[in-house]
């Protein structure tokens, strides 16, 4: 893995949000998690990235970044987010990575700033309602009004419960069984301080996923490079919900990688950084 040449903790909102900074060549990746994990999903990615300058940063209420109590964790406010590091580190271009839940607040600020996009890549990601849609068990769970209140009032803060969910719904995303299980511990670990944040993001899920659907237009004109990276067997991030994207951008490349699931970066890391580094 390259060496972190910068840690930063950069202001948002009035906190702080924790930003590393690796490499110095080409233009930007920007690698953007979703939930429930932080930046440490790209672990296994970064050692085949080269000297390419990276930023990863944990969203508020992930990893390192500050977890205020009571903040709205919305996909509009992850949005902010990524602008505050963008503009904080003068960011002319970039190449946007996301993946999961980080799809509609990368997209969204693509579409504002089209012309400080290299490229973006989707992985195993989502945007808008699709009819080839699925939720995760555990995030339909968490993310149906009604029921949300009774399997959160069961599954209680950081309770075994809570956490054997987890670690069953997060070991599903990865195929690759020499690293499920130290993957899906080194994410469990950080998870608990971080469910606030989960919980509010799945609140917000559905309503994300409605609202964007009057955004399609705009996808259609969106003239940059987008590479739809998606491992085939992820049921629900989908090959058919990679097709859509692929119908929906007018310079779409789509690649589907056999024997990856959800985590595609952890269960094909090599053959995920090579289409990221030549997608800009």
């Amino acid at each position: 893995m390259g060496q972190v040449r910068d840690t930063l903790k950069i202001p948002r909102a009035g906190h702080q949000l924790h930003v590393e900074v690796t490499g110095s060549e080409g233009t930007p990746l920007v690698l953007l998690h979703g939930f429930p994990d932080n930046l440490h999903l790209y672990d296994e990615l970064m050692p085949h990235l080269g000297d390419r300058r990276v930023v990863r940063f944990d969203f508020l209420g992930w990893g390192r970044s500050d977890k205020p109590e009571g903040y709205p964790y919305t996909a509009d406010n992850m949005t902010g987010d990524l602008a505050a590091v963008i503009d904080r580190l003068g960011l002319e271009r970039v190449v946007l990575v996301a993946h999961d839940a980080s799809g509609p607040p990368a997209i969204d600020w693509a579409l504002l700033y089209p012309h400080r996009v290299s490229a973006l890549v989707l992985l195993n990601t989502y945007y808008h309602q699709m009819t080839s849609l699925r939720r995760p068990p555990a995030i339909a769970l968490y993310s149906t009004p009604l029921l949300r209140d009774m399997a959160r009032a069961l599954t209680g803060r950081g309770s075994a419960l809570a956490l054997r969910l987890y670690t069953w719904q997060v070991g599903r995303f990865i195929r690759d069984d020499r690293r499920r299980a130290a993957k899906v511990k080194r994410l469990r670990d950080d998870f608990v301080a971080a469910q606030p944040a989960f919980w509010r993001l799945n609140d917000d899920l559905l309503g994300t996923v409605l609202t964007r659907r009057r955004r399609i237009p705009d996808l259609r004109r969106f003239d940059r490079p987008v590479r739809v990276i998606f491992g085939v067997e992820d049921r629900s991030l989908n090959p058919r919900v990679a097709h859509r994207f692929a119908e929906l951008f007018p310079r779409a490349e789509l690649h589907l990688l056999p024997n990856a699931g959800h985590f595609v970066q952890v269960d094909q890391p090599e053959r995920t950084a090579e289409l990221v580094l030549s997608a800009g």
